[in-house]
């Protein structure tokens, strides 16, 4: 069957730019499913996506004008029903298949098949291949239903009667099989080849696309749009490193990913341009000129070569005239009064004290089961002061620096940007005198804020941002504000990680369960539930598996060594480590099922003498055996060792001096009946395999790695 290439475009007023990117690739997606689905394109096709600020488009290869004939088995009815005892149509068959398009003559070619049930008449046809028209129209629907819309806008067409949904009022429809027009529609317009360009630089208001190849030629240079959007994208950053060149002194833009997109989305054509502004503005914190620019004015700072931010900016313009003098001019007129409002702001804050603004926290709710933001601020500095000391750091810092912590929300500056909580803090604090270990943590106690974010430095730092953590989690989880499936409103499961990180890798030897009882106890009698300490420590431990799961350790692993952590979660890296290099020996699984065996028969023994064996001791005079004397030697030969590796952290070494065991615990097995009738014996042979138990479990529960 002969195919095309096929092109649609739907034009459309401005497409939110945030979501534009994801809009363009569901469309070109979500036409391509259902088209392939209908059988008219092939695995292997070729799909382009278009995307710009007045269009989503796709280009398809190797479409089919009309899907295969294909061979269809349909069931009529039961043949008691169909047929009479003679064997000839009932009126019932002959008026089902006539409601199918057949008559009496197909009877005869009628098949029996057993479903099970009954016997049953079968009609075997064949199924004539829908049309690109119809299976278009059909895929559009199905598309445009499912596209990622934020908010659906209802308006009425042309006609003045009827009323469509869509993210934006839709202007054409361009619907091209190769060079010939496919004659579908939706929402209101008919498909054709005619669409516009650029709204100020087109060669002409519209123009008409030849066929589907030349349409993104014929839009880049009769229409001064570039329709698609990654290649737009990447003339930007083109564009973006030649005007810093340009600018001179050394200078890169800061460019993200989020900023970089919304800015693609804002643009057909893309033109960058140079901006200044006046240096006094430099005076202010440059977080807080960087976040007006790039949040409110869509530009691009300038950093030069020691990260500092310049006086000048990157205008990523939808024109480019001749002369760009007015283009930049109107843009340095924006952007001024909103860094005059930033400096505004910063001297304004300046003249009260973060330390005189701590009393105000008290109007301030945080939560009405849980109190004002100023009762949560002194169970914070509680709770940092005595982490801090764990940490022989200062107590008095800590304190002071938790106190300190949440006085900037009461700011000018973070009132207008709430981005720069922890940042303003710190520059607060260090225009009122605090010493620099004190600012730093105000600032870093908010840290990590997402996933991959820096940790806090310094043990004052790592004591307040572990202190906020630890309040905000086990207070909102101890008043029921629980995380269910996706809901998480106060991010408990993000500050839950925030605190292992911090633990885990900074690493810090402060034990998770005294943590949490601690700052449990920091709220008032009856304000959390009784339970909350236990409910915190699994909900964390939970957390931590999911960390551990994405830094690629095995499950087995992870549970081998929570089952012995005891929440020092400074241990769990390394010990996670030991266990891997463990694992891959020959010998570990052996070993993990001879302790996994070793665990088993002392449950049985505990349950049938009812002894205690956890401090039992072996008597040399019992061992009978020569196997279990042997076993006995060699555990006393390795366990000076295996308990040097230990102390020294060396978790890996630690396991491999139990390779050294496994031939005598083979033979121990093979030739020593543990579970034997002379009381004294079975003890201190159970008294044995209890040490062994606890010399091979040292790093981890090894059992837990056996099949």
């Amino acid at each position: 069957m002969s195919t095309k290439n096929l092109l649609v475009e739907l034009l459309v007023e401005e497409l939110p730019p945030k979501v534009l990117k994801k809009l363009g690739e569901s469309f070109a997606e979500g036409l391509t499913t259902s088209l392939r689905a209908q059988g008219l394109v092939a695995a292997e096709a070729t799909v382009t996506a278009y995307a710009s600020p007045r269009r989503l488009g796709v280009h398809v290869t190797g479409v089919a004008a009309q899907s295969a004939d294909k061979s269809v088995s349909q069931k009529l009815m039961p043949v008691t029903v169909g047929l009479d005892a003679t064997g000839q149509a009932t009126p019932a068959l002959l008026k089902k298949l006539a409601s199918m398009g057949a008559d009496a003559s197909m009877v005869s070619n009628l098949k029996r098949e057993n479903d099970g049930k009954a016997d049953m008449l079968i009609l075997d046809k064949i199924e004539k291949g829908m049309g690109l028209t119809l299976c278009l129209k059909k895929a559009l629907y199905e598309t445009l239903d499912n596209l990622p819309i934020p908010k659906v806008m209802t308006y009425q067409l042309a006609d003045g009667w009827s009323s469509v949904q869509f993210v934006r009022p839709a202007h054409g429809l361009v619907a091209l099989h190769g060079e010939e027009i496919v004659p579908t529609e939706i929402l209101g317009f008919s498909a054709g080849r005619e669409t516009q360009g650029h709204r100020f630089e087109a060669a002409s208001v519209t123009l008409d696309i030849r066929d589907a190849d030349s349409y993104e030629a014929q839009m880049e240079n009769e229409g001064a749009v570039i329709p698609s959007f990654e290649k737009r994208r990447d003339e930007i950053v083109r564009q973006l490193a030649a005007a810093a060149v340009q600018a001179g002194g050394g200078v890169t833009p800061i460019v993200d990913d989020a900023l970089l997109d919304e800015v693609t989305a804002l643009v057909e054509r893309p033109n960058v341009l140079i901006g200044q502004f006046e240096t006094e503005f430099l005076e202010v914190p440059q977080e807080c000129l960087i976040l007006t620019m790039k949040a409110n004015q869509k530009y691009f700072p300038l950093l030069d070569a020691g990260g500092k931010l310049t006086n000048k900016f990157l205008i990523v313009s939808n024109i480019r005239p001749a002369d760009a003098s007015l283009v930049i001019g109107g843009n340095e007129r924006v952007v001024r009064p909103r860094l005059a409002d930033a400096k505004f702001f910063f001297d304004q804050d300046r003249k009260k004290t973060l330390e005189s603004r701590v009393e105000k926290l008290g109007s301030v709710v945080y939560h009405n089961k849980l109190g004002t933001q100023l009762q949560r601020t002194e169970r914070v500095a509680t709770l940092a002061g005595t982490i801090a000391r764990l940490l022989d750091a200062d107590k008095a810092d800590a304190e002071l620096a938790a106190r300190l912590s949440k006085a900037d929300l009461l700011t000018d500056m973070v009132g207008e940007f709430p981005e720069l909580q922890g940042i303003m803090g710190r520059y607060y604090a260090l225009h009122d005198g605090e010493d620099k270990v004190v600012a730093d943590a105000v600032e870093a106690h908010y840290h990590p804020r997402f996933a991959g974010d820096t940790l806090p430095q310094g043990a004052i730092a790592c004591a307040v941002a572990l202190a906020d953590k630890l309040e905000t989690v086990v207070g909102i989880y101890g008043i029921g504000q629980v995380p269910t499936g996706e809901k998480d409103p106060f991010g408990l499961r993000r500050h839950a990680l925030g605190i292992l990180r911090i633990l885990v890798e900074t690493p810090l030897n402060l034990p998770l369960h005294p943590l949490i009882n601690t700052a449990a106890g920091n709220f008032p009698a009856g304000m959390l539930s009784a339970t909350v300490a236990n409910d915190v420590e699994g909900f964390m431990l939970d957390r931590l598996r999911g960390y551990l799961r994405e830094r690629d350790f095995e499950v087995p692993h992870i549970e081998a060594v929570l089952h012995i952590l005891n929440g020092r979660m400074h241990e769990v890296l390394p010990r996670l480590q030991g266990v891997r290099t463990f694992a891959a020996l020959e010998v570990a699984k052996d070993l993990a099922a001879a302790n996994k065996r070793v665990q088993n028969i002392m449950r049985k023994n505990a349950e049938e003498l009812g002894a205690d064996l956890a401090g039992a001791t072996v008597k040399p005079a019992l061992l009978k055996e020569a196997a279990e004397r042997d076993l006995h030697q060699a555990m006393q030969d390795i366990a000076p060792f295996a308990q040097g590796y230990l102390g020294r952290g060396d978790y890996g070494q630690n396991l491999k001096t139990l390779t050294t065991l496994k031939p005598f615990i083979d033979d121990f097995f093979d030739k020593v009946m543990v579970m034997c009738e002379e009381k004294e014996l079975r003890l201190n042979r159970a008294a044995l395999l209890q040490q062994l138990g606890q010399l091979m479990n040292q790093v981890a529960d090894i059992s837990k790695l056996a099949v």
